[in-house]
């Protein structure tokens, strides 16, 4: 993809929904030199796009810009309040003995390590990941997860937390696990929210890139 295209998943006068690739910052990072990412891309072709939510970097998939302020605050509060229901998918290393599972651990930021987050009974705040096996590749397996909470990186602490790191994750991930593959395998597949105009349920999907 060119690195101004723009993979348009669903547009109305309320949101623009787009299909991140991997490697693409949702938000301008700090310096000159992160300035491309998806919110430029996105308000370069919208000019009245708003940021709603972000993914990491290295995460592809769905990802929503709001058109006005209005529209902003209504998908805001559905995130906030968990009106909406995602679903992601990833590699991982190894097999889990159960076929599906519930992960709840709190999770902070590990502060002398930023970005990194971590697991902390004591200090960290509340984190749910439910998962299911879908089947097996290589090094591991594939899972189905939907995260209940919305948590920076829960999705690769929680998992990196039951011994089944994401491949390709350079934060969580032991280097045999990066090197293994060519990117972050984590994929946010499909996500259902309630339209910020009409209200109703609105179902978005995009394909899984590996």
């Amino acid at each position: 993809m060119p690195d101004d295209e723009l993979a348009l998943v669903h547009v109305d006068d309320a949101l623009v929904v787009i299909d991140k690739p991997a490697g693409l910052l949702s938000v301008p990072g700090r310096g000159p030199e992160k300035a491309d990412c998806a919110a430029a891309r996105v308000q370069a072709r919208f000019a009245d796009a708003l940021v709603v939510h972000r993914l990491d970097m290295g995460t592809s998939g769905l990802l929503v810009f709001a058109r006005g302020l209005a529209a902003q605050r209504a998908l805001s509060r559905a995130f906030e309040q968990r009106l909406t229901s995602k679903r992601y998918q990833a590699l991982v290393a190894g097999w889990p003995a159960e076929d599906h599972g519930r992960i709840d651990l709190p999770l902070i930021c590990d502060w002398p390590n930023r970005p990194r987050q971590m697991v902390s009974f004591e200090l960290g705040k509340p984190s749910v990941t439910l998962w299911e096996r879908l089947d097996e590749h290589p090094l591991g397996a594939r899972l189905a997860l939907t995260p209940i909470t919305g948590r920076s990186h829960q999705l690769r602490v929680h998992l990196q937390a039951i011994g089944h790191p994401i491949l390709g994750d350079e934060l969580y991930a032991p280097p045999a696990m990066v090197a293994a593959a060519p990117r972050l395998m984590l994929h946010a597949e499909a996500l259902t929210l309630p339209h910020p105009v009409s209200g109703e349920p609105l179902t978005l999907r995009a394909p899984l890139p590996f």
